[in-house]
């Protein structure tokens, strides 16, 4: 047994070094840095300074806010659609692979070339979004230069660009139910409601937890949505900013490096937190 041992570390070893550079290490460093200030060349101890600052920064509160507001509006919708759309591909429609390759071509190309689209469909004043809801005699908002409009865009966009990957992934658990399950539900005369219910949920399980898990992850990580969105800002007086943005805002441009990174662990820190009762949520329910 330690004979096999030794000999697998050296296949091991490209991989711990691959990890150990390009994830623990940043990680530390990130650590390490919001306890610094100065320019990022010149970086010089400050303590606790930075976490000061930060917990008396309104716009790092707002970024917070917006950020939580995206993630608790975003995901269980996204979530909800795309469990309805493929339960539909996949009991009501015949040719599911096309469907599926339409559905994850979002996936596959690039947010903000899928952005600078939607900054068009978005458009007050010629865009096809404000050209149907005037058609259909609907109060047409102007979605990316008002401010009260910034979040609801944000998360519109975020819900659109979430089904891809969500859709395919339940496409695969679907097909992994047992048939048979459907046939004897079937000779007792269960509805299609029920049969959803009682038989496709309790599978989709174990499929939702880990969707639910990176939908959050990825929500309180949006940040390329909102720069492609509204062309490198984040709306009209920073009314849609979001943490990943105020960390880009703060190291990139203002030149607050130690500040960023101390905004960077306080969001690690909220991810793993709410991260962590998700998936204590989602075991109960599972036991259930």
């Amino acid at each position: 047994m330690k004979t096999n041992q030794k000999k697998a570390w050296p296949f091991l070893a490209p991989t711990i070094i691959f990890v150990t550079f390009f994830s623990i290490y940043p990680i530390l460093r990130t650590f390490v840095m919001s306890f610094q200030s100065g320019s990022l060349i010149n970086l010089s101890w400050s303590g606790l300074s930075n976490y000061q600052y930060l917990f008396k920064d309104p716009e790092f509160w707002l970024a917070i806010k917006n950020t939580a507001l995206y993630a608790l509006i975003s995901v269980p919708i996204g979530l909800a659609i795309s469990i309805l759309l493929a339960w539909i591909i996949f009991s009501k429609v015949k040719h599911k692979s096309f469907f599926e390759t339409t559905f994850f071509m979002p996936y596959v190309t690039s947010t903000i070339a899928i952005g600078i689209v939607f900054r068009y469909i978005f458009n007050g004043d010629y865009g096809l979004l404000n050209f149907v809801l005037r058609c259909l005699h609907l109060p047409a908002p102007n979605w990316i230069d008002d401010p009260s409009m910034s979040l609801t865009t944000i998360i519109i966009f975020g819900i659109w660009t979430s089904l891809a990957f969500n859709i395919v992934i339940l496409m695969g658990a679907l097909r992994n139910i047992d048939p048979n399950f459907y046939t004897v539900a079937d000779m007792y005369g269960a509805s299609g409601a029920e049969k959803f219910w009682r038989i496709t949920m309790p599978e989709l399980i174990p499929t939702l937890a880990f969707l639910l898990t990176m939908n959050i992850i990825g929500a309180f990580k949006v940040y390329t949505s909102v720069y492609a969105l509204f062309n490198g800002q984040a709306g009209v007086g920073n009314s849609g900013t979001t943490a990943v943005f105020y960390i880009y805002n703060k190291f990139q441009i203002v030149g607050t490096p130690g500040v960023a990174m101390a905004a960077t662990v306080v969001l690690f820190i909220i991810i793993l937190f709410i991260t962590f009762l998700q998936r204590k949520m989602m075991k109960k329910i599972g036991e259930n």
